[in-house]
């Protein structure tokens, strides 16, 4: 069967297909979006960087994972103002010291460059928005979980890093949760720079002195793993509760292992995926409750994202590393 177009129906058609074709794409060659963190060898920022990627290929935009391979607040400053000086259409970042980042986010917002704070936030900085834990609610959950373990009796040592606005939330949930249980007491926090070495010299120091722990909290991802090697390597394993944070292979190994009896997993993943599906909204004003954020009275986003948190230990374990999608080392 022959099909008749209407006269001037063609011609409109092709015009159609003109105007179309000379529209500019919504997105330029030159966007390209970074994830400031620091620590970034690790396997939590490598899985925020599989969720970078992934988001980064569904937008058709480029975006890269940038900071220190080991903790240095000065670095990862210094890795922020590179991506400033190179004109990022925004940035993602994770701010290893609030203080140390309020200067630089203001002065990255001033430039009409979008700034959000992810996993570890600088609140008292210009940033757009947080997504991440709800730190101090993680910290009651570990707590809560030690707590439990110990009968609500015990001296507990605390593994963090001081000055972290993230961890600061965790160990005020600790306190938290430790008021419902008195006959427990934090009798050391230590500092292990985020690097589980550090982590296994000072716990194997208290373990052959002769104020041994009761428990032991692990609020950033080095720390269960050092302490759960302590053990170990004295022959205690399973002999002293670990309550540790995140899911890096080695703390899930440690968990199977006995020496670990549970972590506080977040969603790296989940942060670095949303992250920038966020900072690509803001870049093109895609929200349109105001003419632009840049002059809005107050931010066209929501101010915060919480990506939630789970509980892995020996029961679950095995069904929820079945369940992981598989990240490859370095994505971007």
């Amino acid at each position: 069967m022959q099909v008749r177009l209407a006269p001037g129906l063609l011609p409109a058609i092709l015009l159609t297909g003109f105007l179309s074709s000379c529209q500019a794409p919504y997105h330029q060659k030159e966007e390209s979006y970074v994830f400031v963190a620091f620590n970034t060898s690790l396997p939590y920022w490598q899985e925020a960087a599989a969720g970078l990627e992934d988001s980064s290929k569904q937008l058709g935009v480029k975006a890269e994972l940038a900071g220190p391979a080991n903790f240095s607040v000065s670095d990862e400053v210094t890795a922020f103002q590179q991506a400033v000086a190179q004109h990022a259409s925004g940035i993602l970042v994770s701010a290893a010291n609030p203080e140390a980042f309020r200067d630089p986010i203001n002065a990255a917002i001033q430039q009409g460059i979008p700034v959000i704070c992810v996993d570890a936030d600088s609140p008292e900085s210009n940033r757009i928005l947080f997504v991440g834990t709800d730190n101090f609610r993680a910290g009651q959950e570990s707590g809560k979980r030690i707590g439990e373990l110990l009968r609500g009796k015990g001296n507990v040592v605390v593994i963090t890093i001081p000055g972290q606005f993230n961890l600061g939330e965790r160990v005020r949930g600790v306190e938290e949760a430790f008021k419902k249980y008195p006959g427990i007491k934090i009798t050391k926090t230590i500092d292990d720079k985020g690097d589980s070495r550090n982590a296994y010299d000072a716990i194997s120091a208290l373990l052959q002195g002769k104020e041994k722990p009761d428990g032991i909290i692990g609020l950033e991802a080095s720390g269960g793993e050092g302490a759960a090697d302590a053990l170990h390597r004295l022959d205690l394993t399973g002999k002293i509760p670990i309550v540790a944070f995140d899911k890096d292979p080695e703390t899930l190994d440690w968990i199977q292992r006995g020496a670990i009896t549970a972590t506080v997993i977040q969603k790296p993943y989940v942060m670095g995926f949303y992250g920038l599906k966020f900072l690509d909204d803001l870049h093109h004003n895609a929200v349109h409750d105001y003419k632009d954020w840049r002059t809005a009275p107050t931010s066209p986003m929501p101010a915060w994202v919480d990506t939630g948190t789970a509980i892995v230990d020996k029961n679950n374990l095995a069904a929820f590393r079945e369940s992981l999608a598989p990240h490859t080392k370095s994505p971007i």
